[in-house]
């Protein structure tokens, strides 16, 4: 179980990382100033949940195409 649990927050936190890079580039080039936007617009949350949809979403794709391997192993 908890190896299950480290995989997922494994996959959640690679998928915070590289959503952050993929909407805010400048996180590469200036952190600090990208961390006085969010804390003048009091948004610190909405990282974390845009990459708690996309996880959602991409459990529900994953369960999806294991059952199908499932459906395809007993045939």
């Amino acid at each position: 179980m908890i190896s299950l649990i480290r995989k997922e927050l494994i996959i959640y936190t690679v998928l915070l990382v590289v959503l952050t890079f993929v909407m805010h580039p400048d996180m590469l080039s200036d952190p600090a100033a990208r961390f006085e936007i969010m804390k003048n617009r009091a948004n610190f949350a909405h990282p974390l949940l845009y990459t708690g949809v996309l996880y959602v979403v991409s459990v529900i794709v994953r369960l999806i195409a294991k059952l199908v391997m499932k459906f395809f192993k007993k045939s």
